[in-house]
């Protein structure tokens, strides 16, 4: 680790040893610091603040920008002159490249697009040693049992994701290998791709001390481990890019004998959270801000679920992103968390734009969110998988992957008069169920969207 790699790891720590009054302070600092540079080196960002105080250390000052926004002026967008979207562009259709230093200097990260536009994100050096001086506080609180197995697994770590491609935790592993050659075994990616057979296989050779993965992957590896074609023993279980079900949670769990803690970041700031055992995620505040807003992006308090929330990456400094709507709901825990972190908590809801809307009988609309499905389906004896597609206005498409062993027409007649019992309580009862032949299918990036709303 470099000197300024350890002493942000020094720094990390000491954030949480003088609690929220210092954490707040770093915030304020590093805020303002964030938006003086945005406006001395960023073209788009200079002419969105002109009219601005020449010091902001209060994110509410401040206009919200998004993705759509941000990519449609990409070569303003950026701090540095020598990048522009076309060489980004360039740079990210070769798969030869993943984790390679674009320019020489950045690591390169794509959304997959599923929200219907490809995010091409950048981060600086600071902002990858960032990442690392939060993840060694968060592995900290792992406790004495989960390290002494991670021991066990001499470090390696097993990450379920979807290669080749420059998503984030793809490119993160490749620059790992590429920076440190020695150090490249603890730490590497497997397919989702591959048939379950093969995978269990290969994380039965490789033997990690960690795993981590989408969540839905995750359900399915623990129903592999249950069939005893999959023994490995972590001692931590990191699940993210999917919401954590207390089911799939407990099930993971029991399977694997490990701890499970969920995992909330974005491509747009990849140490944006870490979870406890209490499932809660932290926010790392000394170095992000996260608002929790209405639809107008007015403040929401704690204990109330947001529209959408508003990302400030306050380390990134090639590609500023300063009150960025995610486009995430969330809600903040109004108390103190058990675990004992001075870090604020939230719970991740899901995403505003997959919530689905259906026409009701009174020409208004009833919207339902797709957590509502997610904990119905969850408790269902014999899914292996599930994904629910709104094909129409008013027309659900199931998807179903049935367990080992269940009966596929129980398994849909008890699917069916779960889906109609939640569209009644909601007055949708008038919504179509249909039940496809295909199977639930991924998307670009790895994820399986087990809600996918109608495009609207």
């Amino acid at each position: 680790m470099t000197e300024n790699g350890r002493s942000l790891a020094r720094d990390a720590r000491r954030a949480l040893r003088e609690g929220p009054e210092g954490i707040a302070r770093r915030q304020r600092a590093r805020l303002a610091e964030a938006v003086a540079y945005a406006r001395a080196h960023s073209p788009y960002y200079r002419e969105l603040y002109r009219a601005l105080p020449d010091e902001i250390d209060d994110p509410a000052r401040l206009p919200v920008t998004d993705k759509k926004a941000l990519m449609a002026r990409f070569d303003e967008w950026v701090t540095d002159p020598d990048v522009t979207l076309a060489k980004a562009r360039e740079f990210v259709a070769d798969p030869a490249l993943v984790g390679e230093r674009f320019q020489g200097r950045y690591l390169v990260a794509t959304t997959s697009g599923t929200s219907g536009l490809r995010g091409i994100f950048l981060q600086d050096e600071r902002s990858v040693a960032v990442g690392n001086a939060v993840g060694q506080r968060a592995r900290a609180g792992l406790g004495v049992g989960a390290l002494v197995r991670l021991m066990r697994g001499a470090g390696r770590t097993a990450i379920v994701s979807a290669p080749p491609g420059h998503f984030s935790t793809v490119a993160g592993a490749a620059r790992f290998r590429r920076d440190y050659p020695r150090l490249g075994w603890m730490m590497r990616e497997f397919s989702i791709h591959k048939p379950l057979p093969e995978l269990a296989a290969e994380l039965n050779r490789y033997n990690p001390g960690s795993l981590a993965g989408f969540s839905g992957m995750l359900g399915l590896l623990a129903g592999e481990q249950e069939a005893g074609r999959l023994h490995i023993h972590p001692g931590v279980v990191i699940a993210g890019g999917e919401a954590l079900t207390e089911e799939n949670r407990a099930r993971i769990a029991a399977a694997f004998h490990a701890q499970v803690r969920s995992a909330y970041a974005a491509t747009e700031c990849g140490f944006l959270t870490y979870g406890c055992a209490h499932n809660w995620l932290h926010v790392n505040t000394d170095w992000a801000v996260l608002e929790p807003v209405d639809a107008d992006h007015r403040p929401v308090p704690p204990g109330q679920p947001s529209h959408t929330v508003l990302l400030s990456n306050l380390a990134n400094r090639v590609q500023p992103i300063l009150r960025y709507d995610l486009g995430d709901n969330v809600l903040v825990r109004p108390d103190a968390c058990p675990c004992g972190s001075p870090l604020p908590a939230v719970q991740v809801q899901g995403r505003a734009a997959e919530m689905l809307e259906f026409p009701a009988g009174d020409g208004g609309h009833v919207r339902i969110s797709p957590m509502a499905f997610g904990t119905l389906l969850d408790r269902v004896p014999g899914i292996a998988q599930f994904q629910v597609v709104q094909s129409a206005p008013a027309t659900l498409r199931v998807r179903l992957k049935q367990a080992d062993g269940a009966d596929p027409d129980h398994v849909w007649r008890t699917v069916r008069e779960e889906i109609s019992r939640l569209l009644a309580e909601h007055r949708a009862e008038h919504v179509a169920l249909e039940r496809a032949e295909e199977p639930p299918e991924q998307s670009a990036g790895g994820k399986f969207r087990r809600v996918i709303p109608l495009a609207r």
